[in-house]
């Protein structure tokens, strides 16, 4: 038995292709399924079974196209309210994929209906199985269990650490776990490790819902641990229950100069994909900066209005076409337009250019009067440590909290830079005066600017 992990680091999550020489089963693909299929094709096997631990939240799946390209069965639980046709998993299902033999295991509390999968190859007796988790056990932790419904969310909790304990009372030490969450997805609840690899034995050792006291004591830090997540989260559920349609990952109609100053003026979103220095040294005005990285799509897809139309400006065709790839796995399919190349070449005659300071904390010492420090961390980050005197509005609310800013320039400030550069850029388009402190938050308690 063969596994292959296939890493979506931009979300934090991993899809896994299990398969004995032959015959493959997938569990989890994202909606990009071609690097999927480019790894079945590499491993010259056939994908005969596609399986959902859940109906996921943060991602749409790419598992019912692949279904449709490869004529696999499709697992998902039965008493999913799917609107098309699946293999109805139930607890205690036996499956077989060539010599692949897959035990359906109900593991309720990330969703309700959640199923983990138990994968032994009945060629290699002696094997360890391999245990598919999804959002139930994760690495140190667990699945966060406030999505289907925050009422619920204690009952829920109570339901994975059941869930947690019967995956370990039914495996032996040396299983071999593989989550689909916990690797920085926001899905996970509790501090994952994130490392690469563990067994049942390690989780036994370490696991927030294996070593707590008890059933209460688990659920009241569980549910303590509790943070914001993305917005667009409401919207990738139903659509994982309809069917999600193929992906077009084609390039975009091209937005011309003219074109962009249109956009921007509409109030459409113009996203600038360029490195946040460039971004804060020149851009376009009314333009957002979120630069291209790990965590582009989750911070644009949480803070821009649900079916705006979206606008990408890249320095070439690759970094809009890597952007898109991020898109799509959320929901947003197809953008308006985008535009490559130099920023002169974007600037219509009528179109104002803008800038604004980077700087760092050391930069705070010569603050003035009436210039305010705004954090942009989320709340659980504030609570650990702040800086004095300053001002806070978490980044996933800035956009309907501009009325409670504090009048004065704005010094705005995350953990790395991050989030503060699209804050910054925000603020810029809403017509306030910003600087940028780009830098580590770290820096600003060797400082003593800070506690920690």
């Amino acid at each position: 038995m063969q596994v292959e992990v296939l890493s979506t680091d931009e979300l934090g999550d991993r899809s896994y292709v299990v398969h004995d020489g032959s015959v493959a089963v997938v569990v989890d693909p994202q909606r990009d399924i071609d690097r999927v299929e480019r790894y079945l094709t590499a491993a010259g096997v056939a994908a005969t079974l596609i399986l959902e631990t859940h109906i996921h939240n943060d991602y749409v799946t790419g598992g019912y196209q692949l279904v449709q390209r490869t004529g696999a069965r499709y697992g998902v639980n039965a008493a999913d309210p799917v609107a098309f046709d699946r293999l109805p998993l139930r607890d205690g299902d036996t499956l077989t994929a060539g010599s692949l033999r897959v035990r359906v295991m109900a593991t309720p509390g990330h969703t309700d209906t959640h199923l983990a999968y138990v994968v032994t190859d009945t060629s290699a007796p002696g094997e360890p199985p391999a245990v598919f988790t999804g959002g139930s056990l994760l690495y140190g932790s667990v699945g966060r269990t406030d999505l289907v419904d925050v009422a619920r969310t204690d009952e829920l909790t109570r339901a994975q650490f059941r869930s947690a304990h019967r995956l370990a009372d039914a495996l032996p030490d040396e299983a071999c776990i593989y989550p689909t969450h916990g690797f920085g997805s926001f899905c996970s609840a509790g501090p994952a490790t994130g490392e690469d690899a563990s067994t049942m034995g390690i989780e036994r050792a370490r696991n927030d819902a294996l070593t707590a006291p008890g059933e209460q004591s688990f659920v009241d830090t569980l549910v303590h641990s509790l943070t914001a997540y993305p917005a667009y989260y409401a919207h990738i559920a139903p659509r994982n229950l309809h069917g999600p349609q193929p992906v077009d990952l084609s390039a975009p109609s091209a937005a011309d100069a003219a074109e962009l100053t249109k956009r921007i003026a509409a109030g459409e979103w113009v996203v600038d994909l360029r490195d946040r220095a460039q971004f804060a040294a020149d851009h376009l005005a009314g333009s957002i900066g979120i630069m291209l990285s790990t965590q582009f799509a989750t911070y644009l897809g949480w803070l821009m209005p649900w079916d705006t139309p979206l606008t990408l400006i890249g320095e070439g065709p690759g970094q809009v076409a890597a952007a898109q790839r991020q898109l799509v796995r959320i929901g947003i399919d197809r953008p308006a337009g985008a535009a490559a190349g130099d920023l002169d070449t974007l600037t219509a005659p009528n179109q104002d250019r803008r800038h604004y300071p980077r700087v760092t904390f050391a930069a705070i010492r010569d603050i003035g009067p009436h210039d305010i420090v705004l954090d942009v961390r989320r709340d659980d980050e504030r609570a650990v440590g702040h800086l004095p005197g300053s001002a806070h509005v978490p980044l996933h609310q800035l956009l309907t909290r501009l009325a409670d800013l504090p009048p004065g320039r704005l010094w705005v400030h995350c953990a790395s830079g991050f989030r503060a550069s699209i804050a910054a850029s925000l603020l810029d388009r809403a017509g306030c005066d910003v600087i940028l402190i780009d830098d580590d938050y770290s820096y600003a308690v060797e400082l003593g600017l800070a506690s920690s």
